[in-house]
């Protein structure tokens, strides 16, 4: 008989130690440890064990840190596959990555640089959120039909538990393909059309009005953007909330290149402004990595940053804080927008009729010496 604790009536529990490394816990055999060797050494039941491990319903605190030091004891390690049966969980998420490269189309640029920190810090804080939950990442593109249809059946068929989607096109159909089939997932940046999907992303005009109104601080009387593909929402919003801000300040025009958010584009597109505008003395580029692009290309002209011409950048990424000169740029809180992301899925997941949601993070301008 147990109490309504789950504690076995035959008296109490004391605290349990792990048993050395090589040495079987206290009346173990040398087998595998199951659930019931757990419960032996708790002094529970397996059916307490068993809710303990899968989480399936409410166990008092005291009886879970009994059971869980008896895992320790035991060396007891779950049966992942038994588990899902019970929960229906996988463990597992796909982090969805599309806009790698175009492969429809010849000599395309690419939109996401697995080179780029971007990439990383949003990895790295998906780990941060998953691990504590024991669920673990499954990367995988999604760049073709096929590739779509292999994330679609990937969910459907119960081997990972939703999405978490990272994209940089425009026309990517994933997001509309997910909320179609009735998917849990969640975007990094605001889908580009209206769809019912939760979504994180950094208030990206604002981060393009701090980094005018430091230009005009400084100075800069002839401005211009290393502008993102103009098709994607965040560059559309980053371009268009410069160019108001300068506005405000008598500056009716910007001039603007379109590059991709790789350095090489950055270099080209500064390239192109010097050749048409030689009096440019501010830029504002929609990445670091363009801004770093940008200045290379300044340094080729023979353009002094920031004595002749004061850059910024978007994302305030390590490498750019490590450059010569050092980047000034607006901070998107990746890494914090990143373990939101994993919280709404993972809630969402629980929760399958949760309603959508966003979380819109606020941005910062970090000054260093390039601006």
């Amino acid at each position: 008989m147990e109490d309504d604790r789950g504690l076995a009536a035959s008296g109490p529990v004391t605290t349990l130690e792990p048993a050395p490394d090589g040495v079987a816990a206290p009346g173990l055999g040398r087998g595998a440890p199951t659930l019931e060797d757990v419960a032996r050494v708790a002094g529970v039941s397996r059916a307490t064990v068993s809710r303990v491990v899968n989480g399936k319903r409410a166990v008092a605190p005291e009886i879970q840190n009994v059971v869980k030091a008896a895992i320790a004891t035991t060396g007891y390690v779950p049966n992942l596959a038994a588990r899902s049966l019970v929960t229906r969980r996988t463990g597992a998420v796909i982090v969805v990555v599309s806009g790698v490269e175009d492969q429809g189309h010849e000599g395309a640029l690419s939109t996401i640089d697995f080179a780029d920190p971007f990439f990383g810090r949003i990895v790295g804080g998906l780990l941060r959120a998953l691990r504590p939950h024991d669920v673990d990442p499954i990367l995988m593109l999604a760049e073709t039909d096929n590739d779509r249809a292999r994330v679609l059946s990937t969910l459907r068929n119960g081997n990972a538990d939703g999405a978490l989607v990272v994209s940089t096109r425009a026309d990517d159909p994933m997001p509309g393909l997910l909320v179609d089939a009735g998917l849990p997932a969640v975007m990094f940046a605001r889908p580009s059309h209206p769809i019912p999907l939760s979504f994180v992303d950094v208030a990206n005009r604002d981060g393009a009005g701090l980094a005018a109104e430091h230009l005009v601080s400084r100075g800069c009387r002839h401005v211009a953007a290393v502008s993102g593909p103009i098709d994607v929402g965040s560059a559309a919003d980053r371009l268009s909330g410069f160019r108001d801000a300068m506005a405000r300040h008598g500056q009716a025009f910007v001039a603007a290149e379109f590059g991709n958010f790789t350095f090489e584009s950055g270099v080209k597109a500064m390239t192109s402004l010097l050749g048409r505008y030689a009096d440019i003395d501010g830029v504002f580029a929609a990445n670091d990595l363009m801004a770093l692009g940008a200045i290379e290309a300044l340094h080729v002209a023979g353009r002094r940053v920031p004595d002749d011409v004061r850059v910024i950048g978007f994302d305030d990424s390590s490498v750019g804080a490590l450059t010569r000169p050092s980047l000034t740029s607006v901070r998107q809180p990746i890494e914090e927008m990143a373990i939101e992301m994993a919280k709404i899925l993972l809630d969402t997941i629980a929760e399958p009729d949760r309603r959508v949601t966003s979380v819109i993070f606020e941005p910062s301008l970090h000054i260093r010496d390039s601006a």
